[in-house]
């Protein structure tokens, strides 16, 4: 009788409301619908940022040198004569001793330094609605208020750096290096009878440079960053009404119970997650609100804190099987709605307190 009842007043208050609320169009008796307003989606992008450049070192090879030997005239022939001999003289006679060489200098490469700025998140912009606390009415929608909210884009600055001059090398002469030997040169000619006298050769060595000096090249390779941002994927804001079931709307319990002083899902907690919610999750475009309580014993601030510490580990494990974050919302009551008599200081049995360790969820109207 009451469900007839209250399939009468549904079809009643649902008349000249549907036109002025833009309800869903011959809704049938007895259904219940929320209205869903799909969400922003976004995906990351990664871009590869060269942050150093390739460059080039120089090392300088030093010039080697080597020995030979070279025979000289030291004494020069001459003829002498009985009466009157030749005389000399001796003279210096220059010759290079060491050749002249160019040495290398190395002038290193320099850098500057220089930014890019990369949009790591675009700005949003959408409605969100909030219903009115106190609301006077018996229809929670007749109290929905519609905000438009914006959010600005984040940006992050990339310094990186700039290759200005490569290195290079200059020019450093070096010059020669003279010496001299002694040479006896004829000062008066022989008289009267000539006779010859040979000359006289001496062997000398010297340096002479076999391999220029020269340089060696060494490659240094670019370093790159890969940068991730995030972009707009598909604007949202398009608005559908859905069918679900009419208990959904109302807290509805989860069979999730909790060990006193944690908030750790089991893997029997997270099957019944895996059954509970996932397929309303995956069958609907629907948001769903995460309500997790604790026992009357222990601190009230710490239990608050539990409370939202077990409704945040639903909302991540749901997270992690591809729903996205901004369909749920989790929130902790703490020990403020207990189902049974086992407030603070009243005996209970500890399977009495389990009842009150629990976690439900609703189907929210967008």
């Amino acid at each position: 009788m009451k469900q007839k009842l209250f399939l009468f007043l549904c079809l009643i208050s649902s008349i000249g409301y549907v036109q002025a609320q833009g309800l869903p169009a011959n809704p049938e008796p007895g259904k219940c619908y929320v209205k869903c307003i799909t969400k922003d989606t976004f995906k990351d992008v990664t871009e590869t940022l060269q942050v150093y450049p390739a460059y080039s070192t120089l090392e300088v090879v030093p010039a080697t040198y080597k020995t030979v030997e070279e025979t000289v005239l030291v004494k020069e022939a001459t003829e002498k004569y009985v009466y009157t001999p030749a005389t000399y003289e001796t003279v210096d006679v220059s010759y290079i001793n060491k050749e002249a060489r160019t040495d290398l200098n190395i002038i290193p490469a320099t850098f500057g330094r220089d930014s890019r700025t990369f949009e790591t998140y675009p700005a949003t912009s959408g409605w969100e609605y909030k219903i009115l606390e106190d609301c006077p009415s018996v229809n929670k929608e007749d109290c929905v208020a519609a905000c438009f909210v914006e959010y600005p884009a984040t940006n992050r600055d990339v310094p990186f750096t700039t290759l200005a001059t490569d290195a290079s090398t200059s020019s450093i002469p070096v010059p020669e290096r003279n010496t001299s030997y002694k040479k006896r040169v004829i000062k008066t000619p022989a008289r009267m009878d000539r006779i010859e006298i040979p000359a006289e050769y001496k062997t000398i060595t010297r340096q002479v440079v076999d391999v220029p000096a020269s340089t060696r090249s060494n490659t240094i390779t670019a370093r790159q960053e890969t940068v991730t941002r995030t972009i707009l994927d598909k604007k949202g804001g398009i608005t559908t009404w859905e069918e679900v079931e009419c208990e959904l709307l109302n807290p509805t319990v989860i069979p999730i119970f909790y060990q006193t002083a944690s908030a750790r899902l089991t893997s029997a907690s997270k099957r019944t997650i895996d059954e509970t919610l996932l397929p309303i999750l995956n069958g609907k475009p629907v948001s769903i609100e995460i309500m997790s309580h604790t026992d009357a014993r222990g601190n009230d601030d710490y239990n608050m804190s539990l409370s939202q510490q077990r409704a945040n580990a639903v909302v991540n494990y749901l997270v992690s099987k591809g729903i996205s974050r901004n369909r749920l919302s989790a929130k902790g009551y703490g020990e403020s709605r207990l189902t049974n008599r086992c407030s603070n200081d009243v005996d209970c049995a500890d399977s009495e307190h389990q009842r009150n360790r629990r976690t439900e969820f609703r189907v929210l109207n967008n």
